[in-house]
C-alpha cells in the first residue's frame, strides 16, 4: 500500500554538524545567527561606536530625549503648518510609547508636552 503525506507532515532529514555551525567563519562572524544590518561606508567605524560608545537604541534614545527638551522650549507663539504639526504629533506619539515601555521596565523616562496645532 502507498504511503500518503500531507504536506509538512513528511520527514525531514537535516544534518548539522556542529563544528560547522559554531567554526566556519561567514565574513568576520562566527555563530549559528548572524545579523546583517545593511551596509556601511565604514564598517569599523561603526563597529566602534557600537562597542564604545552606544547601541542604535541608546543613540536613538538621546536623540528622543534631547527632541523632547527642544520641542520644550519651542516658543508658544510659533506657527506649524499642517504638516508639521502632524509630524510633531508623530514623533510626539512615538516618544510616548516610548516612555510607556520604559516605565513598565521601570527606566527612567523623559515625556514630550503636547504642542498645540497652529490655526
Amino acid at each position: 500500500m502507498p504511503s500518503f503525506k500531507l504536506p509538512l507532515s513528511g520527514d525531514v532529514v537535516q544534518n548539522i554538524s556542529p563544528w560547522t555551525a559554531f567554526l566556519s567563519p561567514i565574513g568576520s562572524q562566527f555563530g549559528l545567527v548572524n545579523i546583517t544590518l545593511g551596509q556601511s561606508s565604514a564598517p569599523q567605524v561603526e563597529q566602534e561606536v557600537l562597542n564604545d560608545v552606544g547601541s542604535y537604541g541608546k543613540q536613538l534614545g538621546r536623540i528622543g530625549d534631547a527632541l523632547i527638551v527642544l520641542l520644550a522650549h519651542l516658543p508658544a507663539d510659533v506657527r506649524l503648518s499642517p504638516d508639521e504639526c502632524k509630524a510633531i504629533d508623530a514623533l510626539d506619539d512615538m516618544l510616548q510609547k516610548i516612555a510607556d515601555v520604559k516605565a513598565k521596565h521601570n527606566r527612567a523616562a523623559h515625556r514630550p508636552r503636547r504642542i498645540a496645532a497652529a490655526a
